[in-house]
């Protein structure tokens, strides 16, 4: 009989906080964000790539989450396609690419564009986690590929002291920090290359410095 009265009463709790739940999505104020901290990335400098496209899953990735350090009746909304455009729109990444343009689809035109395609994102334990493949396409074909994992740092004193106005500050910078040193890593791997060719089987062969060709 307990058993039955305890589900009952988790699917009441459940059935209550989802019919009042507090939507707050993340994005909406993220650009502002970005502007607020212009010159924290202190990202490199490249020139080789001056395009970039999102792929499908990834402009319109959603992913949603409640934390009980700020209540459980919130609804966090993290869109992190847009997230993604506007850091990549943001100040510090154009002054990084010296230009970096959003094309609509991917062009055999182009002589240097990122592909951006993300993997996964979840925010746990108080911090960012995303998985985002990168690739470098020139005149229609791929020449670098890699698969960035990286966690942001965590946030918990903001999300328990701050409330709700903390926990969306806290998913903004847990985000901007991990998209930052991907990015960072990017540049680094993309500033390595010497030399590109496509292999007889269509595969990517990067060439680096100190390596047997």
């Amino acid at each position: 009989m307990r058993v039955f009265r305890s589900i009952f009463l988790v699917a009441l709790l459940v059935l209550s906080t989802s019919a009042c739940s507090i939507r707050h999505v993340i994005e909406q104020d993220y650009p502002q964000y970005l502007v607020n901290n212009t010159g924290a990335a202190n990202l490199p400098n490249t020139d080789k790539a001056s395009e970039y496209f999102l792929t499908s899953n990834t402009q319109s990735h959603s992913y949603e989450f409640r934390a009980v350090a700020t209540g459980y009746a919130n609804l966090w909304i993290v869109e992190f396609g847009k997230m993604l455009d506007d850091s990549l729109q943001s100040a510090d990444v154009q002054n990084a690419f010296g230009a970096l343009q959003k094309v609509s689809d991917v062009s055999d035109d182009s002589r240097g564009l990122l592909i951006f395609d993300l993997q996964s994102y979840t925010f746990e334990d108080f911090g960012a986690h995303i998985s985002l493949k990168i690739s470098l396409s020139r005149l229609g074909q791929v020449v670098f590929s890699k698969t960035y994992k990286q966690d942001g740092k965590t946030q918990g004193g903001k999300m328990f002291w701050a409330g709700a106005f903390g926990q969306k500050n806290a998913v903004q910078q847990s985000t901007k920090l991990a998209l930052d040193e991907i990015l960072r890593q990017l540049i680094s791997d993309l500033n390595t290359m010497t030399g590109e060719r496509i292999s007889s089987e269509g595969e990517p062969r990067i060439y680096m410095p100190n390596k047997a060709n």
